[in-house]
């Protein structure tokens, strides 16, 4: 039974809400709709609160006593917030979210019926877990699988639907999800930071990785979607000619903010606030009909959360609008492409951004120490994290005018790199007086300096350091920001490690003071990775040499990109830090090429489709049309007719010689696939879809295109570029 006490909170928070949403002040609605820390205090007893914040901050066990306080709790308000059903929220390996719905309506015993949720629904589900890519975990007849509450991201009320966020785990125990290696990968990157940042703060007993992202996307009528099948079955445009006017005039960047797209985007953001997910900032970009939101920086975890809660809501939010929103990687030819920047760091309990400079050389120091680790483990596992963003539809975009390469490298900026030089050349072993104070306050004192004046960036970078943070720019659009942020705070976990072992040994064996120990290794980093900086054109092609020269790895597509993942050194850096077990990073290789295939085959299938359904019965009936033009001016003119049915003439051959050749390759690609498909090994069918069925589709699109553009624009069947990407 919902108590009087939670009726009367229930009462005064639906009153304060339609109160605010009158006056429209954004920060008074955020978070009414989640289960955050001032609904705790409301509506938890002191020993729930206290075991609750426990469970969040530092990860510690609830009882089952505990457990059942909370569930109750969060029941009465949700029920009061007009939820009338609860699902656990989880992130499966098909790189969006899952949830199944189960109402809080249940019948006692005696036929009475109740609202019932209790701990045990609270903390633990069985869903269907044989339905879900596991890369072999499970097969279809072991349907066993169990979500698990995630006690750090606070439960929230999405339409009439309690929402949990879970972990979600094979019965076996083995992560069947994206969240749980992410949340072992925080808990490692947290151990390692706050073990070298007591180095200079005693007092940090926590370090957050922070998270940043922003979210770009496309907008286009979506009455106009539904007439592609293109774009309802892969979310892209597999053919279309280039419209007249493109982005080429740069207009559209950060221009006025369409009428229809901004009544779109503050119904978005007040659904975001009500979420607590704190959006800020929105604008057009580069591409016609292409915008990006991006939000506070947040707690990694919970930004992950809110960022796949996001891609939801737009959808939902676009729908009433009469939108489509379009988050491929490359939507359309010829004009940008969308990504999600990650914008990443690490904070400490103490408040302290560990990569921004301070104001003594002690906090420039701990700034250059996470600074040159970061480079350092980048350096050293830079295969690894571009596997982590690669995707079928992001190779159309990695390389291209508005994404970095393939190649990973990471900018700096010449005055830091400056820095790193001078670093470089510090003495080895102990340092004399003059030279700590030289080097303190002549180098290390400087930075704060040289990083208000250092304002450049570089675009075509894959990681790029943008002043107190990092910018890994290569994330696509759709991608599940779990995966890079996994990888990421891993490999820095795994480097911190290292270098804290390494500093404590020259203390300990060499009698070197802390900073002089702490300077011998940062310099040694700035030796062993000198390698992975680079300031320049990522684009140029002497660039993509000068990589190749200094050994960079330059894997272009998506097989080749995931080969790195069960390598002998991953497989140990995931064992090593408790991340993945060998099981876990095998299944994820095996789900990744598994999720090409299909992504490619799917496409293929399309293509077929269109050519058959659409362009070439549309170019014949064109043709036809032709012809009997051509008929009737030779009845009229006799032979005299060809000086007058010249053009037409020449446009009929052009399209048969298209015709021909759109069928010879449709049907070598679909030939292609049917051999790709015959293929046991997911490895070898995987490099089949790309190397021997993806190339077919340039050729297609390139025929289909030059037909559009030699067509009558009422016999074409698909609505064109020039109608699709300029929002009135």
């Amino acid at each position: 039974m919902m108590t009087s006490r939670f009726k009367a909170i229930a009462e005064s928070q639906n009153r304060n809400t339609i109160a605010i949403e009158e006056k429209g002040r954004r920060s008074d609605l955020f978070g009414i709709n989640v289960f955050n820390e001032k609904k705790m205090l409301q509506y938890l007893t002191k020993d729930a609160f206290e075991g609750l914040k426990g469970a969040m901050d530092s990860g510690s066990k609830i009882d089952r006593k505990i457990a059942d306080q909370v569930a109750e709790a969060i029941k009465g308000w949700a029920i009061t917030m007009g939820a009338t059903h609860y699902t656990h929220w989880f992130q499966p390996l098909t790189g969006s979210t899952a949830e199944k719905h189960d109402a809080f309506f249940d019948l006692m015993p005696d036929g009475t019926a109740l609202e019932k949720f209790g701990g045990g629904q609270l903390v633990q589900q069985e869903p269907d877990a044989s339905s879900f890519p596991s890369g072999g975990i499970r097969n279809t007849f072991e349907a066993r699988g169990y979500t698990a509450w995630d006690p750090s991201s606070p439960a929230f009320i999405y339409g009439t639907t309690l929402c949990i966020p879970t972990i979600f785990v094979s019965y076996t125990g083995e992560a069947l999800d994206n969240k749980a290696p992410l949340l072992r990968a925080l808990g490692a990157v947290d151990e390692a930071a706050t073990a070298v940042a007591k180095y200079f703060d005693k007092t940090v007993t926590k370090v957050n990785a922070t998270l940043g992202w922003e979210q770009e996307y496309f907008l286009i009528d979506k009455a106009l979607a539904h007439s592609r099948p293109d774009i309802m079955m892969t979310g892209r445009t597999l053919v279309g000619e280039t419209p007249a006017k493109g982005q080429q005039l740069d207009d559209h960047y950060f221009g006025v903010i369409p009428s229809r797209v901004l009544s779109f985007m503050s119904d978005l953001e007040q659904e975001c606030t009500k979420l607590g997910i704190p959006v800020k900032t929105r604008h057009n970009e580069v591409a016609p009909n292409q915008f990006e939101l991006a939000p506070v920086f947040e707690e990694a975890n919970l930004a992950i959360d809110h960022n796949l809660l996001l891609m939801d809501v737009m959808d939902k939010i676009a729908d009433k609008h009469h939108f489509k929103v379009l988050f491929h990687e490359k939507p359309f030819a010829g004009i940008n492409g969308s990504g999600k920047h990650n914008n990443w760091s690490l904070q400490t309990n103490t408040g302290v951004n560990l990569l921004s400079p301070g104001s003594t050389p002690m906090k420039n120091l701990q700034f250059l120490t996470f600074f040159i680790n970061t480079i350092k483990a980048v350096d050293t596992y830079e295969e690894l994290l571009r596997s982590s963003i690669a995707s079928a539809s992001n190779d159309h975009r990695l390389g291209a005018n508005e994404a970095p390469p393939a190649i990973f490298s990471i900018f700096v900026g010449s005055q830091l790199s400056n820095v790193l030089d001078e670093l470089e050349g510090v003495s080895k072993g102990k340092l004399s007086p003059e030279e700590k104070t030289e080097l303190k306050l002549n180098v290390v004192g400087k930075i704060p300096e040289i990083l208000m004046d250092n304002t450049d960036r570089n675009r075509t970078s894959p990681f790029a350091f943008t002043g107190n943070k990092f910018e890994m720019r290569g994330v696509g659009s759709k991608t599940n920001c779990a995966k890079p942020m996994t990888i990421l705070n891993t490999i820095v976990a795994k480097q911190l490690r290292d270098f804290k072992k390494e500093v404590d040994a020259l203390v300990d064996k060499k009698n070197l003071k802390k900073d002089e120990a702490v300077f011998n290794v940062l310099r040694e980093y700035i030796k062993t990775s000198k390698r992975i900086r680079f300031d320049g054109d990522g684009y140029s092609i002497d660039w993509e040499n000068e990589a190749k020269r200094r050994k960079l790895s330059n894997n272009k597509n998506t097989p080749e990109a995931l080969e790195v993942l069960t390598s002998k050194d991953s497989l140990a850096l995931f064992g090593s830090m408790n991340v993945m077990s060998e099981v876990e990073v095998n299944a994820r290789h095996e789900v990744d090429l598994e999720n090409y295939i299909m992504h490619v085959q799917i496409e293929g299938r399309v293509y077929n489709e269109l050519v058959y359904g659409f362009i070439v019965p549309a170019a014949l009936e064109y043709q036809n049309k032709l012809i009997k033009n051509v008929s009737g001016l030779k009845e009229i003119y006799g032979a005299a007719h060809k000086k007058f049915s010249e053009g037409q003439l020449t446009m009929i051959e052009e399209i048969a010689e298209h015709v021909v050749s759109i069928k010879k390759m449709v049907d070598a690609m679909a030939d292609a696939r049917r051999k790709a498909n015959a293929l046991k090994d997911t490895k070898k069918k995987a490099q089949a879809y790309c190397y021997n069925v993806k190339p077919y589709f340039s050729d297609i699109r390139t025929h289909s295109d030059k037909l559009e553009k030699l067509m009558d624009n009422n016999i074409w069947p698909l609505t064109k570029y020039r109608e699709l990407l300029f929002i009135e």
